[in-house]
């Protein structure tokens, strides 16, 4: 009898970790202000970390100073992680965050890409100088 329950527990968690898979999930986005964007639903297995900003981006509220151009310019914190584009919520959520029907926050920070901020000419020409000093009375 022993023997039948074991695949049965096997067979349980099996079925859990599908579940899990195919799950539908509440992400909602923090930006850098407070406020929030979302919570939106998805699927966990399905929907990647650059679908995400994407929709980031399309999202953004149009009052807001800092705007991103593009998804390259998000970054997308989870449980302190910055999150690769590659993978999806279902490989980057934090086992505390599997709690059922919880919205998971995540945490947006804009960064231009690099080809926009090229350094300034003139910064260039002057001499590199410390601007900092040290008294000893």
């Amino acid at each position: 009898m022993a023997e039948a329950e074991e695949p049965k527990v096997d067979g349980t968690k099996e079925e859990e970790r599908e579940r899990t898979e195919e799950e539908e999930v509440e992400v909602k986005f923090r930006l850098f202000d407070g406020s929030d964007i979302g919570p939106i639903r998805c699927n966990a297995a399905a929907t990647t970390v650059a679908a995400l900003k994407d929709r980031v981006v399309t999202d953004w509220p149009k009052d807001k100073t800092i705007v991103p151009k593009t998804a390259s310019d998000v970054k997308l914190i989870s449980g302190g992680k910055i999150l690769e584009n590659d993978k999806s919520i279902a490989q980057c959520r934090a086992p505390f965050g599997d709690l059922p029907s919880t919205v998971i926050t995540m945490h947006v920070v804009v960064q231009p890409s690099s080809t926009k901020s090229k350094p300034d000419k003139k910064s260039n020409k002057l001499p590199k100088t410390s601007r900092c000093s040290c008294t000893i009375l």
